[in-house]
């Protein structure tokens, strides 16, 4: 071999002692350490199984069909003899050890490990020509395997048979060769199904995800796991919950920029917060909307969104309205959730509500509008439309009554109805042709209320408990609220429902900020799952679980939320273009100051420009001009006014010395643009403020330095 250790350059940052153990990645350096008891082998071709090796030392334990490997465990002592008895087999085409990354949680645990394939990817030097390729590759023993669309002068190679080492070393030998911009091995780590909040309450919450279980029927939950995998939520969506108060100390609420704008109408302040008597109702529609992600407790359905609480008067007047829905456009609410309604039988809404509610639906998030949702209510009565009523109990209500929940019908409000654990009616649940669409929630409790003036009334018809689980969500701190401990199990009604539906729109709006409220409502409508309940309902014998023609169900709407499929479907359309305002202006700063960029200092440099206009964000460029010994040394970052910070650019420039780069992502013209899609969490904040580049230099030895960098912002 004629590319010996010692020329392998400490610009890379792996020095010769750790060839074998540190794996370079996407710019990133991980450092590996060897699992003691396994490797793993790749058979020849004509092996049809492994019990046809005919190894001696070894004990099988399963395949890796992906890249025809098969994984061996052995006694610590005999690993090394049993990976050199492998490579000494004729049946074998490849051996290697199985790492793991260093520092991960547990050894035992199959994610953690990472088996090596024997294939390396390099990315040459545009000046490279096939012959220097062929004489570099031969001196490692790799075969041309094949070349890796879009990406020029980049090839993905295989470790031959006669190879001395392992792909981890090559990769980072290869990595020492000034015609080789980047080196890196393909490893093989299992994957995790979908992302999975630390929140020690989380399994619990079998309304987000579940996989079956006591309870629970396959399909009840709203499938936001893989919703998570694509966003969590930004902190730039904001959701407003309307309700009675808000226990704003609760873990599950705290982070930086978690609370926007809080508003106490009942006593004219910003301390939305309950007393010792009250349950807090809004505390545990709040939870189940935007619970932060903390590791303890319970997690929201949009964790990451912001929440905005605002504590209501208690009575709906028409000035009480306008100023809620008021505040929530003001102060930049993105999702309005409202888990109540009026205690009326009939209750139309009057020309101000109607009008402060269509304000907030057209006029809120800069034209593009909030989107709102109401609850049914739980009377299981229609939410616009007559029942013959008998039974009641002092005969309350009697004959033909109609039915009205204005705010529910109003027309761009999203009504919620509620299913269960089962996938079926919740038997409490309101009806009727203006449901939008249904969330899971509990099901009905001994004796189904209704109240009204001051009364409760117990209706006819239900007199045991019916089965299906409670909803998990933050309760008052303490003694006070629904339990005793800083959580419930057991809240539900279409109030749990409906804040469900909200943290889905917020998800929605999170993976596209372009949408307009009647958009996400037909996401919502347009992916919901149908599910059919046709049973009787179990106190007015109706049958309604079905769908008619226009796909459309009176129990469920147009069905149950899956978070999931709304938010893929909302990002599709952010790539295919979604139509939205245009960009009014464009505003641009620059700064031209040129700054050494420190040598291995994690604390960088940082240049600024200052942005004065408040207009929200539409579109970003940031052009970026750096001189450099050694690019591939350098991260380089985007802060923003509010703190969040986006990586622009990582360790993957490799021995390039000039870098002019533009990162951009662009959604005000008709087709997206979006060469930096990481940019686009940075979409609809204010653009007043501090934007600052961040460079930093990782590796010691080259230096460079930052010429000047520019800001353009679509607003």
């Amino acid at each position: 071999m004629n590319l010996n250790q010692s020329n392998f350059s400490a610009s890379v940052g792996v020095p010769a002692n750790s060839l074998g153990i540190i794996l370079q990645r996407g710019g990133e350096e991980l450092i590996l350490e060897k699992v003691s008891d396994r490797f793993t082998v790749r058979p020849q071709q004509n092996l049809s199984s492994p019990g046809q090796l005919g190894l001696s030392i070894g004990k099988w334990q399963r395949s890796i069909p992906q890249a025809n490997l098969e994984v061996f465990t052995v006694e610590a002592s005999q690993l090394d003899a049993a990976i050199a008895n492998a490579r000494n087999s004729e049946n074998v085409a490849f051996a290697s050890h199985v790492y793991q990354i260093k520092n991960s949680n547990s050894q035992n645990s199959p994610s953690t490990f990472v088996h090596v394939d024997d294939q390396i990817t390099i990315q040459f030097a545009l000046g490279v020509d096939s012959g220097k390729i062929k004489t570099i590759t031969a001196a490692f023993s790799l075969v041309a395997d094949k070349p890796v669309v879009g990406l020029a002068n980049t090839f993905v190679f295989r470790v031959g048979k006669d190879a001395t080492e392992n792909p981890i070393k090559i990769a980072n030998r290869l990595q020492s060769q000034p015609e080789v911009l980047a080196a890196e091995p393909n490893i093989i780590i299992r994957a995790e199904p979908h992302y999975k909040p630390r929140d020690l309450l989380y399994p619990e919450q079998w309304y987000l995800n579940h996989n079956n279980g006591r309870e629970v029927a396959a399909g009840s939950h709203i499938s936001v796991e893989k919703a998570w995998d694509i966003t969590r939520g930004l902190r730039s969506v904001v959701v407003a919950v309307v309700d009675d108060s808000f226990d704003l100390n609760h873990p599950d609420f705290q982070g930086n920029g978690k609370i926007v704008a809080p508003l106490n109408l009942r006593d004219n302040n910003f301390l939305p917060l309950p007393n010792s008597t009250e349950t807090s109702h809004g505390t545990a529609c709040a939870g189940v909307a935007v619970a932060e992600e903390n590791g303890t407790g319970i997690a929201g359905v949009a964790p990451g969104c912001a929440l905005m609480p605002i504590r209501t008067t208690g009575d709906l007047d028409d000035e009480s309205i306008e100023k809620i829905f008021d505040w929530a456009v003001e102060k930049g609410a993105s999702v309005i959730s409202c888990s109540w309604g009026a205690a009326a039988v009939y209750f139309p809404l009057s020309i101000r509500q109607r009008a402060a509610i269509s304000r907030a639906a057209t006029q809120g998030r800069n034209g593009k509008g909030c989107v709102i949702l109401f609850a049914a209510g739980n009377a299981n009565r229609p939410i616009n439309g007559s029942v013959n009523e008998k039974n009641w109990v002092k005969n309350v209500l009697n004959g033909n009554t109609k039915w009205l929940s204005g705010f529910a019908v109003h027309p761009d409000a999203i009504a919620v109805s509620a299913s269960t654990s089962f996938g079926k009616k919740a038997a409490y649940s309101n009806w009727g042709t203006n449901i939008s669409v249904c969330a899971p929630s509990n099901n009905a409790p001994p004796g189904m209320w209704f109240q009204t003036t001051g009364y409760i009334y117990t209706q006819p018809g239900i007199a045991v408990s019916l089965p299906g689980l409670g909803v998990l969500t933050a309760d008052q701190l303490g003694a006070a609220g629904y339990d005793k401990e800083d959580f419930t199990r057991d809240f539900g009604g279409t109030s749990s429902a409906t804040p469900v539906v909200a943290g889905v729109a917020a998800l929605v709006l999170s993976a596209n900020p372009d949408l307009t409220a009647p958009q996400v409502r037909k996401i919502l409508q347009d992916t919901a799952d149908k599910i059919v309940d046709t049973e009787p309902d179990p106190q007015l014998g109706m049958r309604a679980g079905t769908y008619d023609n226009s796909g459309h169900s009176q129990w469920f709407g147009y069905g149950k939320v899956n978070a999931f499929k709304a938010v893929q479907a909302a990002q599709q359309l952010r790539v295919t273009g979604v139509t939205g305002a245009v960009a009014a202006k464009e505003i641009i700063g620059r700064n031209n100051n040129k700054l050494a960029i420190p040598d291995n200092d994690r604390q960088g440099i940082r240049s600024i420009n200052i942005i004065t206009e408040t207009s929200l964000v539409r579109d970003i460029q940031v052009t970026v001009s750096i001189t450099h010994d050694f690019l591939g040394d350098l991260e380089i970052y985007l802060i923003a006014p509010n703190n969040q910070t986006c990586l622009l650019q990582s360790r993957t420039l490799g021995r390039r010395q000039e870098l002019q780069q533009t990162y951009e992502v662009r959604y005000s013209v008709g087709v997206a643009t979006r060469s930096h899609p990481i940019l686009s969490q940075l979409l609809n904040i204010p653009a007043r403020g501090r934007w600052t580049l961040w460079v930093i230099d990782y590796v010691e030895q080259d230096k460079g330095t930052l010429n000047s960098w520019e800001l353009k912002l679509g607003i």
